[in-house]
């Protein structure tokens, strides 16, 4: 790594370290400590948990016919994409269907990284269709497409805005009944075969945005190992990093109790409700998982123990962030994915520019952490401890030092250098900071609140990362 480079990052994040005010006058009415929001709610109080029933195991998914036969289905929609769609884990969850005669109908026309007009395709489908159940067997966009399927076809009076997240949607409580969803996950990073969040690309404002409710997460998962096989070395370490982030992430939100406002009833309590004991729990061990495992699985695609461990891992993290919720990492990443130009990442076989998800949430991780060690700074220095070695660092180095820690990380996988790497610049940040902004459902449960001018410098700080 070049020294100057190094130099001018450490600089920036410790310009960004200095940059927040903890006062309470300049905090967010959210609250970052407790006491009363301006509604005059004060700060909630309790935590709930809610995941996916769970199933692990090497060949797992040839059970999926004999789970759909116990439900009593009699038409179901098996949702894919056209990659997946000629390969192993659709043969093999078709082939159980087949013998367990399941009458059923592919969909394989999900987008990788969907948008609203993709996930619109799929309802139409869907509503059409009159299904009673169905299976998504692929990475998160096509586990996330069919839960929008699932419930707009339920719902189907309800207009598209009606459930997407506040501000660009109306956020409304999801109160309708849903049809069993059976989630085959073939990708060790989104989790979403445990959680009740759908994102999706929102063209019109070019943002990445969601619908996040408790009742659409997937009846069940089968996670089956056996799938993590056929994944390239990138979609590996892309994935992975989602995991990585997913586990630092909720470890450090905002505590659930000093979240507001107190929710007036249990339907309105978000599912992304911030660290709490529970989610604190997978976070760690998923990270742990992540720091033995992801390196090995990247580098050997034969290490079905690697592979294995990280679809486990993937799951792990899932069920801390499903209920903790995820905070600056990734609503930064959702404008670097929804505003990218020409750049294709490797080992992804799409016919359109492609930020991965992954590999767009980590590359903001080691200014974002630096910024937000000012709140909580042990948690940080813990997450630290558990990549590497940092047992002689300082608590109020906890922020530069989880982020060396990412770095080194990082460019031991290969990762592009930064922002710029991936086709933005300084000229772009303007655009990446208004495209953030709309992602509330997950910037609020920062550990600590941001500025416009903050976001610019994170952005900006992440234009190099060695």
């Amino acid at each position: 790594m070049a020294a100057a480079a190094r130099a001018r990052v450490a600089y920036l994040l410790r310009q960004l370290q200095r940059a927040a005010c903890q006062c309470p006058t300049h905090s967010h009415t959210y609250s970052q400590a407790p006491g009363l929001s301006p509604s005059g709610k004060t700060t909630d109080y309790a935590f709930e948990m809610a995941v996916s029933n769970i199933r692990y195991g090497a060949a797992v998914t040839k059970e999926v016919g004999m789970d759909l036969k116990n439900m009593g289905a009699k038409n179901v929609c098996l949702m894919t994409d056209k990659n997946l769609s000629k390969l192993p884990p659709v043969q093999v969850a078709m082939d159980s269907l087949v013998k367990n005669g399941i009458p059923f109908t592919v969909y394989d026309n999900v987008r990788v990284e969907p948008t609203d007009s993709s996930f619109m395709e799929a309802i139409e489908f869907a509503q059409k269709g009159a299904f009673d159940a169905y299976v998504a067997v692929g990475g998160g966009s096509t586990m996330d497409t069919c839960k929008a399927a699932n419930l707009y076809a339920s719902s189907p009076h309800s207009d598209f805005l009606d459930y997407v997240s506040a501000p660009i949607g109306k956020g409304k409580p999801v109160s309708v009944p849903l049809k069993p969803l059976i989630a085959v996950p073939t990708t060790s990073g989104t989790g979403s075969e445990t959680t009740g969040v759908a994102i999706f690309d929102y063209e019109h404002l070019k943002v990445k945005i969601g619908i996040t409710s408790r009742a659409i997460k997937p009846t069940l998962g089968l996670i089956d190992p056996l799938h993590t096989l056929h994944m390239p070395a990138r979609v590996v370490a892309n994935s992975g990093f989602d995991v990585l982030c997913h586990a630092l992430e909720s470890y450090t939100t905002l505590p659930y109790h000093l979240r507001s406002p107190c929710p007036s009833n249990p339907i309105t309590r978000p599912a992304y409700q911030g660290s709490n004991p529970i989610s604190d729990i997978w976070a760690i061990h998923a990270l742990r998982i992540v720091a033995k495992y992801l390196k090995r699985a990247v580098r050997n695609p034969d290490d079905l123990e690697a592979r294995s461990h990280m679809h486990l891992a993937s799951a792990f993290a899932g069920i801390g962030f499903g209920n903790a919720g995820v905070h600056l990492c990734h609503g930064m990443s959702y404008p670097i994915s929804g505003l990218v130009k020409m750049y294709k990442a490797k080992d992804y076989n799409v016919d359109h520019p492609l930020v991965p998800h992954g590999l767009s949430v980590v590359l903001t991780s080691p200014a974002v952490f630096t910024f937000t060690a000012q709140m909580f700074p042990e948690r940080h220095l813990e997450m630290a401890e558990i990549l590497a070695d940092t047992r002689t660092a300082r608590i109020q180095d906890a922020g530069l030092v989880l982020a060396d820690t990412l770095r080194k990380f990082l460019f031991d996988l290969d990762v592009d250098d930064g922002l710029a790497a991936v086709g933005y610049s300084k000229a772009d940040i303007p655009a990446l900071v208004k495209g953030t902004l709309p992602q509330e459902r997950v910037t609020k449960l920062a550990p600590c609140p941001q500025s416009e001018e903050d976001l610019a410098a994170l952005f900006e700080a992440s234009m190099k990362l060695y």
